[in-house]
């Protein structure tokens, strides 16, 4: 058909009636299809199971060290679950702490130090009225709540297609009231980015005039290739190490998408001089985190060659869902110049945005006619999509068949949306 904007105001009006009848005959199948989140399908979870299945006779109760997994004691977690997280984060395994399930409480706990306490012998966060945090746009709207909570005002850096902005990132930390940012550097929330050398590169030269300065490194999708060979990240401890910026850097990861997403393992890892810091603050607030659990996986991953054979096994059930969103998009709107998307090789999103200015008319489209979308303007700050564009998609969750549904459901409302704007239609849909 061609780009919406050559086509003639009779053309547009069939485009328009046309999708309108196609998604009232959705609305009236009561669909309930939900992509809002980036959660692991039960085909996923069973990858797990063996988990479940480890008794005493098979597990024991001893660490490597000799540690009785079911008693106190062992605050930064088991020495084989350290040196796993050290090879899947690339942190020498001295400088990681093996937590418990979520590395979003740990992202928390961690601003919640900085905050209270400060952080290299700086004065407390909460001090200075003006604090200010950069946010890479569009990404992950539970690093934005965090933000938010804390009274971190936060600055919109925009996403390209090596990562951050970092023409703007580095003006941005010439202001000493900027304390830090949230950086998902490997598949990124939504776009699924990976940062390029020269983007690591330029982050561990970063010199901020704040000398409290954090990165929050989340490491979420380190290991989760679609595809072989995956994207390769740079490592971001041996690069700032380099320039005596280690400080800077603080990553966290977990086993959320690789084992159990409710019954993992999560950990933190640090330069010398944070880990002290961490560990003294840890020592205060728990005893020890679920050394058992620690214990299962370090039973059934051992290396990181354990590691990947499991995500081989998760990229076999995730890839055929990406293809099969990425096949509709384009075959229902390549050529039409009214949306945009990202082709990952890894992570768990794929970022969709209408160059209409009407996501949040998608959006409703979408919810009314049964599927239910990430709330629209959540990947930016405050919930405000400055330009009204931007949509996540999560094709994890729903099966293979409610995936094509919900494809052609977006589909038709971006194409029904796009043509009403261009008709001067106020209401696409009542």
């Amino acid at each position: 058909m061609g780009a919406f904007c050559d086509l003639t105001k009779e053309e547009l009006m069939r485009v328009y009636e046309t999708e309108k009848n196609r998604l009232e005959q959705f609305r009236l199948q009561e669909l309930s299809i939900n992509m809002a989140r980036g959660r692991p399908c039960a085909e996923q979870l069973d990858l797990s199971d063996d988990l479940l299945d480890l008794n005493r006779d098979r597990l024991g109760i001893y660490s490597e060290d000799g540690m009785d997994c079911r008693n106190y004691g062992g605050l930064l977690g088991l020495s084989e679950v350290r040196r796993l997280f050290g090879e899947i984060m690339d942190f020498p395994a001295q400088n990681v702490i093996a937590c418990g399930s979520s590395s979003l409480q740990l992202m928390f706990d961690y601003i919640a130090q900085c905050m209270t306490h400060g952080t290299g012998g700086f004065r407390p966060w909460y001090l200075n009225d003006n604090r200010k945090f950069i946010a890479i746009v569009p990404g992950y709207d539970r690093h934005f709540a965090i933000a938010e909570y804390f009274g971190l005002r936060m600055i919109n850096v925009p996403m390209t297609a090596a990562g951050p902005d970092m023409d703007a990132v580095e003006e941005l930390v010439k202001d000493p009231d900027v304390k830090g940012m949230f950086c998902v550097p490997k598949y990124s929330n939504p776009d699924g980015i990976t940062y390029s050398d020269e983007t690591v590169e330029r982050l561990a030269r970063l010199a901020p005039a704040a000398e409290d300065f954090r990165v929050i490194w989340d490491e979420a999708y380190i290991v989760h290739d679609l595809y072989e060979p995956g994207d390769v990240l740079k490592s971001i401890y041996a690069e700032a190490k380099k320039y005596g910026h280690q400080d800077h850097f603080v990553a966290f990861a977990s086993t959320s998408k690789i084992t159990f997403a409710g019954a993992g393992l999560a950990a933190i890892a640090a330069s010398d001089r944070n880990f002290r810091e961490i560990e003294a603050r840890m020592t205060r607030q728990i005893i020890s985190f679920d050394k058992v659990n620690q214990l299962r996986h370090a039973y059934l991953y051992k290396n990181l060659d354990d590691i990947k054979r499991q995500m081989r096994r998760h990229a076999a059930i995730l890839r055929p869902k990406f293809e099969a969103v990425r096949d509709i998009l384009h075959e229902e709107l390549d050529g039409t110049d009214i949306a945009d998307w990202t082709d990952p090789n890894g992570g768990y999103f794929i970022s969709f945005s209408v160059k209409t200015g009407s996501a949040r008319q998608v959006g409703r489209i979408c919810k009314d006619c049964g599927l239910i979308l990430t709330g629209v303007g959540a990947t930016y700050p405050y919930g405000n999509d400055p330009f009204d564009a931007n949509i996540r998609i999560a094709p994890s969750c729903p099966t293979a068949e409610e995936l094509k549904t919900a494809a052609r459901i977006l589909c038709a409302a971006t194409r029904l949306s796009a043509a009403a704007k261009l008709l001067g239609v106020t209401e696409a849909w009542k």
